[in-house]
């Protein structure tokens, strides 16, 4: 399929329904309870990898570790991988054996973002990550959380060894991985240095920069690309066109991410916000500045980044009064028109409906 149906007005996160090309969920349960079905096969031969060093101690925390962090949320990078794989793959490929290969990487996948949660909300001093406390408020864990993520990222070495090591492609997948990695510290530092600076200075230049290295290439551009190895792809403007494609659908996501931060119920996104607390260089603080005579700039510069319940209050009264709720739903129906078209464009034999599944699995989400 290399189209897309008619696109109606209507946006997710005003009223409940979705447009005709989201109507299906992205992934079926079906293939959510086989990725989850192959997790306990992941641990069992990380623990016996970790047992060759240690039988007892460290590797029943690692154990614990990987339990606790890893199957937790929807696993939707990891799932990523697997459609691509599917739809990416000769139908003689599709073996049961190859899908079980495809969700070990796909789990890979899942440990990296695990580390990365972990170290992000050490850095944070966040509270609840996936609707249970996170790992580092742990009496029993602490500031060890970094070594316990530490522990997650390394093992992922291992994971594909064990699954790709013979293949041709084992190197360029272990430069991913390793690339994909760097990228995401180095947008992480960018987010960190930001949060220093005078929210006066916030600008969208900045704000993508952030979004492309800390999200985008990770949680988009590597379940796709690690698939395309997988099933035999060399040429580089198909990778190049992909990472376009998927870099657009990344600021997409973490622009909702922004939204869902402020105005989404806790319940529901399975954190408590934090951005206006830490003074995050987000889209609304963006766009806030963008519009903000000199009186509400003033304000702004006065509560936000500030713990305190009341200036966190004043900035999401702001945030009302400067019509952003509306700004926000309008520019989503735009990125999403506009993201759709450039699918349509792609030219050389990537299938149209991959992006298509994925844009549909982030019009979904709920606040």
């Amino acid at each position: 399929m290399t189209g897309c149906p008619r696109h109606q007005p209507t946006l997710s996160t005003l009223n409940s329904s979705v447009p005709e090309a989201v109507a299906h969920t992205a992934v079926p349960k079906s293939e959510s309870r086989d990725f989850m079905a192959v997790f306990p096969d992941v641990v069992r031969d990380l623990t016996a990898y970790a047992s060759k060093y240690d039988k007892n101690v460290a590797t029943k925390w690692f154990v614990k570790a990987l339990q606790y962090n890893v199957p937790q949320g929807k696993k939707n990078r990891g799932l990523a991988l697997v459609l691509a794989y599917r739809m990416l793959a000769r139908p003689e490929e599709l073996t049961p054996e190859n899908i079980r290969r495809a969700q070990y990487l796909g789990w890979a996948i899942e440990m990296l973002h695990s580390m990365f949660l972990i170290m992000d909300d050490v850095m944070d001093g966040s509270v609840t990550r996936r609707g249970q406390p996170c790992w580092h408020t742990l009496d029993d864990v602490k500031l060890s959380g970094i070594n316990d993520g530490l522990m997650i990222d390394s093992a992922i070495m291992h994971l594909i060894k064990a699954q790709y090591g013979s293949e041709p492609y084992y190197a360029r997948l272990l430069e991913l991985f390793n690339e994909m990695k760097f990228i995401t510290t180095i947008g992480q530092s960018l987010d960190l240095r930001s949060a220093k600076l005078d929210v006066t200075d916030y600008t969208m230049d900045l704000y993508k920069s952030i979004v492309f290295h800390k999200t985008a290439y990770y949680t988009f551009y590597l379940p796709v690309a690690a698939a395309m190895h997988l099933t035999g792809y060399t040429d580089p403007e198909m990778f190049r066109q992909a990472k376009t494609i998927l870099l657009e659908i990344g600021q997409f996501y973490q622009t909702q991410d922004d939204f869902f931060d402020c105005f989404g119920d806790p319940a529901v996104i399975g954190k408590v916000g934090t951005d206006i607390a830490e003074g995050k260089c987000s889209w609304l603080a963006v766009v806030a500045m963008q519009r903000a005579t000199e009186e509400q700039k003033e304000v702004m510069k006065a509560c936000y980044g500030s713990p305190d319940p009341e200036k966190i209050a004043r900035v999401k009264k702001l945030y009302e009064q400067l019509g952003l709720p509306t700004t926000y739903s309008i520019y989503e129906e735009e990125s999403y028109n506009m993201i759709k078209t450039h699918i349509q464009q792609i030219s050389r034999g990537l299938p149209h409906e991959l992006f298509f599944k994925i844009m549909e699995k982030i019009y979904r989400r709920e606040a």
